[in-house]
């Protein structure tokens, strides 16, 4: 049996590829892929060759091996259904559905212990955003925003959109968002941001939206917007000893920042963020699977297919691709289907 599979070729070349089915062995399953999410701010790092090449694909995603190199194949958001069963493999998993950190494939094989039943009450439209959600989760988590406070997102991409339907679900004091695209900043507001603004235009605005008679400057900031610039505007809307969590992963791409000014004497804090562990202040309690757990209620509350903006079949994954290097505004969630 073959299947279809993308994959990252040279910088800026995506190719979809038949290639044949490894077999089936004892204790694995076969999963037939309905939909693929392109998470783009990374995959258009490896797209691009902006990964540093001496680091891993992923060290904790089983389907990810080896490091940054060409041809490889990359993604991890996968929901299937599973429609052959290996030797030892109980029936119950036959014709079920199942999220998995996989590359775009329409086929794969897998271990039970890499798949997440789907929830009764989560679409599959709804379940291919889990690993963004779970990184939004782990923001929240490693930003732990408080009653009141004044919080800013630089970046309305789908995990800083992810991130703010989860901030306007709290009672905060403020709640300010900055996006470069109209129409995310669109989003923004719909969902629950108090105000959305563009990032470089109108930096007086936010100091002003961000200064009161009780306060000046804002609490907690969360940089998910994969602009290394946006680390110094952070840096400048933050109030005394405010905590800014960087999500964004820049790759290769260097940050110049600016740490002379306020900075020391606000006493600010930058907040390493990244989905792969959880804050070891949280170990004695927290695990993967219950943060999951958080991340799939969630999904069943927000419902993000909504944010889906694209839908290509796999096989035109290089014109998906195109429009995310070329039009990045016009592209919110680009999902492949099978």
């Amino acid at each position: 049996m073959n299947r279809k599979a993308v994959y990252f070729t040279k910088p800026g070349a995506v190719e979809v590829r038949q290639e044949t089915l490894p077999p089936l062995t004892p204790g694995k399953v076969l999963v037939e892929t309905i939909f693929s999410a392109v998470s783009s701010g990374t995959e258009m790092l490896v797209c691009r060759h902006q990964i540093p090449s001496n680091l891993p694909l992923d060290s904790t995603i089983s389907a990810l091996t080896g490091n940054f190199a060409y041809p490889l194949k990359y993604g991890y958001s996968v929901v299937g259904r599973v429609i052959k069963l290996g030797q030892e493999v109980d029936h119950l998993w036959q014709d079920k559905l199942v999220f998995a950190f996989h590359p775009h494939e329409s086929h794969f094989t897998a271990a039970l212990e890499e798949l997440l039943p789907l929830p009764e009450n989560v679409a599959p439209e709804d379940a291919v955003f889990l690993s963004n959600m779970e990184t939004a989760v782990n923001f929240m988590m490693d930003g732990q925003p408080i009653i009141g406070e004044q919080v800013v997102v630089f970046g309305q991409g789908i995990v800083g959109l992810l991130t703010t339907s989860m901030l306007a679900q709290m009672p905060l004091g403020k709640l300010v968002t900055v996006d470069k695209y109209p129409q995310r900043r669109c989003i923004s507001r719909e969902i629950g941001a108090h105000c959305c603004l563009e990032p470089a235009r109108h930096p007086e605005k936010l100091s002003r939206l961000l200064s009161s008679e009780n306060s000046h400057g804002a609490d907690l900031i969360f940089e998910l917007s994969g602009n290394p610039e946006a680390l110094n505007q952070a840096i400048d809307a933050a109030g005394f000893d405010g905590r800014i969590v960087i999500g964004s992963w820049y790759g290769q791409k260097s940050v110049n920042l600016e740490l002379g000014g306020q900075f020391h004497r606000r006493r600010i804090r930058l907040i390493s963020s990244q989905v792969s562990t959880l804050s070891p202040g949280l170990t004695g309690r927290w695990n993967k699977a219950r943060r999951l757990a958080v991340a799939w209620r969630m999904l069943a509350g927000i419902k993000p297919s909504r944010f889906i903006s694209h839908r290509f079949d796999v096989s035109q994954a290089p014109k998906a691709f195109q429009l995310l290097d070329n039009n990045p505004g016009e592209a919110l969630q680009v999902v492949f289907t099978y």
